[in-house]
C-alpha cells in the first residue's frame, strides 16, 4: 500500500490524466454496471473519493446520517426553508413573489467561464452585481457580456 505522500500524489495526478484513462479507472473501481460520467471533473471527484474510501474506509452510518441532517437543515441552495423569500415550516407554503426560487441566496457568487474569462456575478437581495454595476436581471448581464439577448438563467446555468 502506498504511503501518505504517494497516495496524495496519486489523487492529485488524476487531474492530469486523459478522460479515456479516467473512464477505464472508473470502470475498474466501480464495475461495468455503473454508468461512467462524461465530465472529467466529475470523474476525478468520484475516483478520488472511491480511492480515499478504499484506503480509509467508508463514513460510519452515524456520520452519513449527521451529514444528511446538516445538508437538509443548512444547505442554502437546495433547502427552500432557509432561503430568503421562502415559506418556513408552519407557513402556508407560498413563495414570495419578489424572489425567483431558482436563484441562490443573496451574497452568493455565480461564476461562469466565457471565452476563456472567468465571470463572477454577486447575487443581491434585489438584483445582481457585475463589475461594480448593479443589474435587475441576469439576462441584462448576459446581454452586456455577449452583445446578444440571452436567457440569463440559461447563460449562467442557474436553476437547472
Amino acid at each position: 500500500m502506498p504511503n501518505q505522500d504517494q497516495f496524495l500524489q496519486e489523487i492529485t495526478a488524476l487531474k492530469t490524466k486523459p478522460v479515456k484513462e479516467l473512464k477505464a479507472k472508473f470502470q475498474k473501481l466501480f464495475g461495468e454496471e455503473k454508468a461512467v460520467p462524461e465530465n472529467k471533473a466529475i470523474l476525478v471527484k468520484k475516483i478520488a473519493y472511491k480511492l480515499q474510501e478504499m484506503k480509509y474506509g467508508e463514513l460510519s452510518p452515524a456520520a452519513k446520517e449527521k451529514t444528511a441532517t446538516l445538508i437538509k437543515k443548512y444547505d442554502p441552495v437546495n433547502n427552500k426553508a432557509v432561503r430568503p423569500g421562502k415559506a418556513s415550516q408552519g407557513d402556508t407554503g407560498r413563495v414570495s413573489a419578489h424572489r425567483d426560487s431558482r436563484l441562490p441566496i443573496p451574497g452568493s457568487i455565480i461564476t461562469k467561464v466565457y471565452k476563456g474569462k472567468k465571470l463572477e456575478v454577486k447575487v443581491l437581495e434585489k438584483g445582481f452585481e457585475y463589475k461594480g454595476k448593479t443589474y435587475r436581471s441576469l439576462s441584462g448581464i448576459a446581454k452586456d457580456i455577449t452583445g446578444n439577448g440571452w436567457n440569463g438563467f440559461l447563460f449562467f446555468g442557474v436553476g437547472k
